[in-house]
């Protein structure tokens, strides 16, 4: 039986459930480790890729040995690589958490933290671990605009983040008026629609032609 293109939100979980999630997301992993690498050798934009990571795959304890072994077979420099982790991966073994996290700082892989506000965000925790980004939920940005305690909470975290030395990245940008905001409160980065929709490879290929990063 043939569906069609089938939602990561559909995909994922079942993977999770039926330990499939492990061998995907090695493959998810090197395929963007090699195509990042591949690019860079052909003299496109230095770029960063990100990747996101289950918390099934984070709690599985061969996190770093992975992301390391991916690293040197594919010779992607550390510092081009982001892992994207969300709250509730980190709040189910705070050590294990920890330790995983300094190790990847270690290794020199960007650190992000995924959906930021979706979860029982704990901010004495947030002060512990070691990341480079923070990544406020689509929730709050679909809010900004009309509700002014929305408002309040994204310029907060924005503050708190950049406080705690993180840069700050504003998911699922549709509007204009949201952009616009965003870049009033010092939001350091938007990420959606609003840019690009996700693309093809070819596609992809002539946006990174089109828009030279820095």
């Amino acid at each position: 039986e043939t569906f069609g293109a089938v939602s990561p939100a559909e995909f994922i979980p079942l993977a999770e459930n039926t330990d499939l999630i492990q061998p995907l997301g090695k493959w998810v992993l090197y395929s963007a480790c090699e195509q990042a690498a591949n690019w860079r050798r052909q003299g496109y934009p230095d770029i960063r890729v990100a990747v996101n990571i289950s918390p099934v795959q984070f709690r599985h304890g061969d996190l770093v040995e992975i992301v390391s072994d991916t690293l040197a077979v594919t010779g992607l420099p550390a510092e081009n690589l982001e892992i994207e982790i969300t709250e509730s991966a980190l709040l189910e073994n705070i050590q294990l958490a920890l330790t995983t996290l300094n190790e990847l700082r270690t290794l020199g892989v960007c650190l992000a933290i995924d959906d930021f506000g979706t979860g029982y965000s704990s901010l004495s925790y947030l002060s512990e671990f070691p990341f480079d980004v923070l990544k406020i939920d689509k929730s709050f940005t679909d809010r900004v605009i009309k509700d002014k305690h929305c408002r309040a909470l994204t310029t907060g975290i924005i503050e708190l983040a950049h406080n705690l030395d993180m840069r700050v990245v504003c998911e699922g940008v549709e509007l204009s008026e949201q952009k616009e905001f965003l870049r009033v409160h010092n939001c350091d980065n938007g990420q959606g629609y609003l840019f690009s929709k996700p693309l093809p490879y070819s596609q992809f290929i002539e946006y990174l032609q089109e828009h030279p990063t820095n």
